[in-house]
């Protein structure tokens, strides 16, 4: 068995690369995928780039009516996977051909149980008993804006908040894990919600699938490449690390870490799209509602556009 799997890519005026994207999805080699690319609100020629795809039966185009933010594009993609996995590809990123197949077989594996040396109450689980597992994730690869490639192979993950010059040695500080282009069970979506509005939204997303009690299984091996350009989101002067925009972000990261140590209890983010408008899906019969949390008024919205999409195709 090979959990089907959606390919989420958020896009915003990156007409230069959004085909390459696409192209690396369709490349997949996993045989049950289907690539939900969303437009989120883009200015230049990225309809025009992507219209080549739009007769492409595992492809959907999601045009939104404003630019809403990579978070919320992202909880577009959630809500129209209907049963899938979710993995979420950038623009810039150069996945491993059979990046998302593996993910995949690691997810629909019967035989991984929780071993009684360890301590799995958190997870709900008893010794003896088969997981779940609610995400995989996977080392990846930085080429840097000098040009330098460098390996991330680090699999802790909150130590990078609490403890941030815990690794200066290396080339990349920090020890992080990423957690963009891990593929996660569609039950975790329907636990924990979507991704909160902000540009912290996957160090926000990652301490509440680890603090929540998910199984995590890490690949290690490198099955993505990522490219980091001057105007990427961690490199911009406007959303850097010393940025105001992001000390506000990350406010919120520690409210809700400062939450789960009073309280052992994390906190879920219903999807709440607010008034985004979702102005067309091509190809709607390859999609549907998910059961991810989200309020009635985001279902409603993300059902009414795919009525519309089948009415129009």
């Amino acid at each position: 068995m090979v959990f089907p799997a959606a390919v989420v890519i958020p896009t915003w005026n990156r007409a230069h690369l959004i085909a390459k994207a696409v192209e690396a999805a369709l490349a997949q080699s996993h045989p049950d995928r289907v690539i939900i690319v969303v437009d989120d609100g883009s200015t230049d020629g990225t309809r025009a780039a992507l219209s080549p795809y739009l007769a492409h039966p595992d492809v959907v185009l999601v045009e939104l009516a404003q630019n809403a933010g990579t978070a919320q594009a992202k909880n577009v993609g959630i809500l129209l996977a209907a049963g899938r996995a979710v993995t979420f590809h950038d623009s810039d990123d150069l996945p491993h051909r059979d990046k998302v197949l593996r993910q995949a077989l690691v997810m629909a594996r019967g035989d991984v149980g929780a071993d009684p040396c360890l301590n799995w109450a958190l997870a709900g689980q008893t010794p003896g008993s088969t997981l779940r597992i609610g995400a995989v994730l996977h080392h990846h690869a930085l080429i840097l804006p000098d040009g330098r490639r460098v390996e991330i192979t680090r699999e802790l993950s909150l130590i990078d908040d609490m403890f941030p010059n815990l690794q200066m040695g290396s080339e990349v500080p920090g020890d992080w894990t990423h957690v963009n282009s891990g593929l996660f069970h569609p039950d975790l979506f329907a636990r924990l919600g979507g991704f909160v509005d902000g540009i912290e939204e996957d160090r926000e997303f990652r301490n509440r699938v680890i603090l929540s009690g998910e199984i995590v299984w890490m690949i290690r091996d490198v099955l993505m490449t990522k490219i980091e350009t001057a105007d990427s989101l961690s490199q911009s002067r406007a959303t850097g690390y010393d940025s105001d925009r992001r000390r506000r972000d990350r406010q919120e990261v520690w409210s809700r870490i400062d939450h789960w140590f009073a309280t052992r209890q994390v906190q879920p983010v219903d999807i709440d799209l607010g008034d985004l408008g979702i102005s067309r899906i091509s190809n709607a019969g390859r999609v549907g509602l998910s059961d991810a949390l989200a309020t009635a008024r985001s279902r409603e919205t993300v059902r009414r556009a795919i009525a519309r999409g089948m009415d129009n195709g």
